[in-house]
Parts: C-alpha cells; sequence; structure tokens
C-alpha cells in the first residue's frame, strides 16, 4: 500500500470487563480485605484485646503492603488477564488498605475523619496524575506498565479510603454497621441507576463505584465479626475471612469473566 490506512484494532486490558459479575466479587474481595486483615492486627496481634501487640497495625501493614507490591509485580508481568492473578491482587490492596487506614487513623492518631479527607485527596491526585499522563482514566486502557502502576496506586488508595470511609460512617458518623451497609448499598443504587438514566460519563461513575464499594465492604465485614452488643454478628474473623474467600473462588470458577477492550488504531503503509 502506497497510502496510510488506519486499522481500528480491539486492544485487550489486562483486567475484567466491568460486568454484574465484576462487582459482586469486588464486593467479596473489599469484604474479606476487611476480615482478613483485621483477623491479622485485631485478633492475631491483639490490637483490639487488654494484651496488645506495641505495633500490631505498623506489623500488618508491612506483610500485606509486602504481598501487595509481590502481587502487582506478578500481575504486571503477565502478557494477559488471569482471573485469579488479578482476584489475589485486587484481595491484597484491599487487607493492606484496611490495615493502613488502621495504622493511619489509630496508631498515627490521624482519626477518621483526617484519614478520609487525606486519602480522597491521594485517591484524586493518582486519578488526576493518570488522566494527565494519558488523557483518560478508564480501567479499558489497562495493558501497559506505565497504565498498571497509575491503576494500582489508585486502587491502593481507594481501597484504603474506603476503609477510612467505612469506619468514620459507622462510628462518628453514627451509623452502625448494620445501618452502614445499607447506606452504603444505597449510593451504589444510586450509581448504577445514573449509569442506566443519565449522560453521566461511565468512566467517573465507575470509580465512584469502585471507591463506594470499599466502605461496604469495610461495614459488611465488621458486621460479621464484631460483637452483638456492638451491632454485629459475632463470627470470628478467621472464620467469617474463610466464608468469603471460599465465595470469591466459586465465583471466579463458576460465573465467567473476560477481559475488558478498547478500540485502538495502528497505522499500516
Amino acid at each position: 500500500m502506497t497510502a496510510s490506512s488506519i486499522d481500528m484494532r480491539a486492544v485487550m486490558s489486562k483486567v475484567p470487563a466491568v460486568t454484574l459479575t465484576f462487582w459482586i466479587i469486588k464486593i467479596l474481595a473489599t469484604t474479606v480485605g476487611e476480615t482478613g486483615g483485621d483477623t491479622v492486627t485485631m485478633t492475631w496481634l491483639g490490637e483490639t484485646t487488654d494484651h496488645p501487640n506495641p505495633n500490631g497495625y505498623l506489623i500488618g501493614t508491612a506483610i500485606f503492603l509486602s504481598a501487595l507490591v509481590v502481587m502487582v509485580i506478578w500481575q504486571t508481568m503477565a502478557k494477559k488477564f488471569h482471573p485469579f492473578l488479578y482476584w489475589a491482587t485486587i484481595v491484597a490492596s484491599t487487607t493492606a488498605g484496611t490495615t493502613m487506614a488502621d495504622f493511619a487513623d489509630r496508631s498515627l492518631g490521624i482519626g477518621y475523619t483526617g484519614g478520609s479527607a487525606v486519602l480522597f485527596l491521594c485517591v484524586i491526585a493518582s486519578l488526576a496524575g493518570w488522566y494527565w499522563s494519558e488523557g483518560t482514566v478508564s480501567v479499558n486502557t489497562v495493558n501497559t506498565p506505565r497504565v498498571e502502576a497509575f491503576y494500582w496506586i489508585t486502587i491502593t488508595f481507594s481501597q484504603t479510603l474506603g476503609t477510612a470511609l467505612g469506619d468514620w460512617a459507622a462510628d462518628t458518623g453514627g451509623l452502625g454497621y448494620g445501618d452502614g451497609v445499607l447506606v452504603f448499598a444505597a449510593g451504589l443504587a444510586l450509581i448504577a441507576a445514573a449509569y442506566y438514566l443519565t449522560k453521566i460519563s461511565h468512566v467517573v461513575l465507575f470509580w465512584l463505584a469502585f471507591i463506594l464499594t470499599r466502605p461496604l465492604g469495610a461495614t459488611a465485614g465488621d458486621f460479621l465479626d464484631k460483637p452483638i452488643s456492638d451491632g454485629g454478628l459475632n463470627i470470628s474473623r478467621p472464620m467469617a475471612s474463610l466464608i468469603i474467600a471460599v465465595a470469591i473462588v466459586i465465583c471466579v470458577l463458576v460465573f465467567p469473566q473476560r477481559a475488558g477492550s478498547h478500540t485502538a488504531s495502528a497505522t499500516s503503509s
């Protein structure tokens, strides 16, 4: 060919297409992140007992943040979307988010309100940097190491923000765990309605929903394992984590998932 021609091709992303299955597993992953993180810091390291480890939240943060770094490197090195690898990385980010938020809010004394505000600014800064670099923050474009770096940084900040926001709503906001679940679920329902009934950017709605699933999972996790006197169901944290983890594995095995895609142009002559 003597003249250049544009070939529009579907470029596959390394993250799953956003479907109902995606949101179901995401909510389960955020919930197990709460119960799993609390299992290590509160149950095993005793942060909420009469004899706590003096650095329980810091140790938990180091453990889960290290696991997250390993999983992100593995995910970045992968050549295509792998459901189990992706969701394992998401779970690593939710558990790291739980322990990091608890460390900032409780050990550093920032508090739920201050922690939520700081982390919200971190999420906005991460998205702004991503948009400035790539011209979009659509998850369907996550297929290069640079975009993956922005993606996982934003994910980690959003997961940490969600934990702080969930704790703020249940405690400072006075909602409790049961009502907190209902409020965040209602928020997600409103976002779903906006997706189908309005012309608001689907990318904006995605990130709003993604962030909001985290406090939903945080309050749901607390609802499962907190004492009945505090409004919870008093299920042990390790048992709650195991049940939710099994549910995630079943969902990944049973419900089909595909990689997201976006259209890119390639020139040929």
